[in-house]
């Protein structure tokens, strides 16, 4: 089946003004993927230094072990949340800037420079408390 001219230029017309609206609408919606002000979460922390020093994380900017940064794997980059060492009570100040930690019970991977503020060098894990910065 064959349309007029006239009539095909009519439809693709009505169509492309359908797909920019469509587009528009998309790009309006939301995930609820700001930062959760109340973010909590208890679980274990590792650290990452000399071996990823110098490469690039997920967010795009070079890892430096001596910034107070971290990895996890849904909070947004940029955000800001407080680690706490559950054996010993020290806390951190991080930002995130990297995607992980993958191994299996790890809730956030630290720098090295955050892991020893931490006091956790010497055990490389520890039961840690997150809470997202407002």
């Amino acid at each position: 089946m064959c349309l007029p001219y006239g009539k095909w230029r009519r439809a693709m017309r009505r169509l492309s003004v359908l797909l920019v609206l469509f587009s528009l609408l998309a790009g309006c919606s939301s995930f609820g993927g700001g930062v959760p002000g109340d973010y909590r979460a208890d679980g274990k922390a590792s650290y990452y230094g000399k071996a990823h020093h110098g490469n690039r994380t997920a967010s795009g900017e070079r890892f430096d072990q001596n910034a107070m940064t971290a990895a996890h794997r849904t909070l947004p980059f940029g955000t800001r949340v407080r680690v706490t060492n559950l054996n010993n009570d020290r806390s951190v100040v991080v930002r995130i800037n990297d995607r992980g930690p993958f191994s299996r019970g790890r809730i956030i991977d630290v720098s090295r420079k955050a892991a020893e503020s931490l006091d956790m060098i010497r055990s490389g894990v520890v039961p840690v408390r997150v809470e997202s910065l407002k």
